[in-house]
């Protein structure tokens, strides 16, 4: 089966002044595809999500959304889109139904709110107001909310950062959901073991470049080959699995 492309970036520039926050990048991005942007702090990442998000100017290079091109379309653009708020987006005093249906008037949709929440299993806590909520369920919420307006691609930024184990294994779960239902999932982390779990692929900027691109599985594959070993025998859990396996109550938050 073919890949379709939805998103392709061709030597995308950012200049602030003198500095080139993103050097000539160019990739793509397959339609239904959990696709993951890596890198340290600085390196470009947000500037390039910004960028295709139409949040951001670009200083060259051409961005196409869906066969949208971003300097002739970005309204349109913003229409296929989800982008994944930070929590301090909400109104903190409103509760889940409140804020589901101001979203829903501010994209002009019609969603049933408790089939939005039961997706994303906060039904229990419709009448709960946003501040009342724990990081895990905030992070949940702020998942549905960019889904009210049935995008074709949702930006998810650093999504679990700050998430105890349980909270991000469910987000993850979450992640996969939205993308089983056809959704094109972009997506950051600092976490090398939820981008493994999550990507199809990945790309990772250092500097403004990406210095590769690939699947997980064939970069581990190559780092392998080329004879690199740990220098810690490799077991077949990890402190993270105890921990769920011990706390993780089918992995559903309080």
């Amino acid at each position: 089966m073919e890949n379709k492309t939805i998103i392709s970036v061709r030597d995308l520039v950012k200049s602030y002044g003198n500095f080139q926050a993103v050097k000539g990048i160019s990739f793509e991005v397959y339609e239904g595809e959990i696709f993951g942007l890596l890198g340290p702090n600085g390196a470009g990442k947000s500037t390039t999500l910004e960028i295709i998000e139409t949040l951001r100017q670009k200083t060259s290079g051409e961005v196409i959304v869906d066969r949208l091109n971003l300097d002739k379309q970005p309204d349109e653009i913003k229409k296929i889109i989800g982008v994944q708020l930070q929590s301090s987006g909400y109104y903190p005093g409103l509760n889940l139904l409140q804020l589901i249906e101001l979203f829903c008037g501010l994209y002009n949709r019609d969603v049933e709110p408790m089939e939005l929440l039961e997706m994303v299993n906060l039904k229990d806590k419709a009448k709960a107001k946003f501040k009342d909520l724990s990081g895990g369920q905030k992070q949940r919420f702020s998942v549905a909310t960019t889904l009210i307006n049935e995008p074709r691609i949702i930006f998810l930024d650093e999504p679990t950062t700050g998430l105890d184990p349980q909270a991000r294994r469910s987000l993850w779960e979450l992640v996969k959901n939205i993308r089983e239902r056809g959704t094109t999932v972009i997506i950051t982390t600092h976490y090398m073991d939820e981008a493994e779990y999550l990507c199809d692929r990945i790309a990772i900027i250092d500097s403004g470049k990406i210095i590769a691109l690939d699947s997980p599985d064939n970069m581990i594959d190559k780092l392998v080959a080329s004879g690199f070993e740990r220098p810690k025998e490799v077991k077949k859990a990890n402190l993270e699995d105890v921990f769920i396996h011990l706390t993780g109550h089918s992995l559903r938050e309080e």
